[in-house]
């Protein structure tokens, strides 16, 4: 049995950033430094900083007053943004940039008046800040199929924005539809699907013709560790989405010769080194790396920690 194992795999500069602001502010500070959802969508990770001493909330109304509060990855609506300044919270802001792109889109095209075509999950943490700069404005479209339904209020005056961490082809497909129905669509001056989730995807494209099997190594909240093993799938190969080796079924390696390995852009590089240890000791032999391009993109951390 022979391993594929994609590159570029595992965290991207947004998570690193993120995890990053985290830890220094655990350094700087001291615990407890709270943080608004999980920081990144990763039971290890959150796990990992939860022992460190972050302390993860859902609300802002768990925070003390005159607490350090950082907002996920994932970005927050205004209207919790404002709930932590009013009461005090010294806020450290680890949204990814690429998503803070989207909510200043959000923010413009509101402005202008336009219906926004948001595609993406509609309970996805990101969806729902996105829709929190311009809740007057946006409509979330999840799929093609909704996007030949949706209604706007002027078909000329109407714009789409795109989550981050969509499977390409799928977002593709609805804009498609979009385009054809609202002829005057007004789109991004950049894609808003991020280069990270873009490359993960495009690798798993790369290597699907030469797999039995694909493991996604990632958590079952994480949007574009779920797109990966779903695009497997469509591959015609058969896919599966773990955590860790603990996770995999014996069972899915009898027959296979050759197993591709990946992991979603939250996913430490840890996770993946103790899944391929396991396919080691379970009879894997050669591993091959599909070689992809060279992320080298850095995030600036905020001001109050540099």
């Amino acid at each position: 049995m022979n391993l594929h194992l994609a590159k570029p795999r595992g965290f991207c500069a947004g998570v690193e950033r993120a995890i990053e602001i985290v830890e220094t502010a655990l350094q700087r500070f001291g615990p407890p430094i709270y943080v608004r959802h999980e920081i990144v969508h990763n039971a290890i990770v959150v796990k990992g900083l939860r022992a460190k001493g972050a302390v993860f909330v859902e609300k802002v109304e768990e925070v003390p007053e005159g607490a350090w509060l950082v907002f996920s990855a994932h970005g927050a609506p205004p209207e919790v943004v404002e709930k932590a300044n009013v009461k005090g919270l010294q806020v450290l802001d680890a949204t990814c940039p690429l998503v803070t792109k989207v909510h200043v889109e959000a923010r413009a095209f509101g402005d202008k008046d336009y219906t926004i075509l948001l595609v993406g999950h509609r309970s996805h943490v990101e969806v729902e800040g996105v829709v929190g700069e311009a809740p007057d404005h946006v409509v979330v479209v999840e799929n093609a199929a909704e996007a030949e339904i949706v209604e706007v209020t002027d078909p000329e005056k109407v714009a789409v924005l795109t989550q981050t961490t969509l499977s390409v082809d799928e977002a593709a497909q609805t804009h498609a539809v979009l385009k054809r129905r609202f002829p005057m669509l007004v789109l991004p001056k950049k894609d808003d699907i991020c280069y990270a989730t873009q490359n993960r995807q495009d690798a798993v494209k790369k290597m699907a013709g030469d797999l039995d099997l694909l493991l996604v190594i990632g958590d079952p909240t994480s949007s574009n560790s779920n797109r990966l093993r779903e695009l497997g799938e469509s591959r015609g190969v058969e896919s599966y989405l773990v955590l860790g080796p603990e996770e995999i079924d014996p069972a899915w390696l009898e027959g296979k010769q050759s197993v591709g390995i990946t992991s979603g852009a939250s996913t430490p590089e840890v996770s993946v080194k103790a899944v391929m240890s396991w396919l080691e000791v379970n009879g894997a032999g050669a591993v091959h790396q599909v070689e992809g391009p060279e992320e080298d993109m850095v995030f600036a951390l905020p001001q109050a920690l540099r």
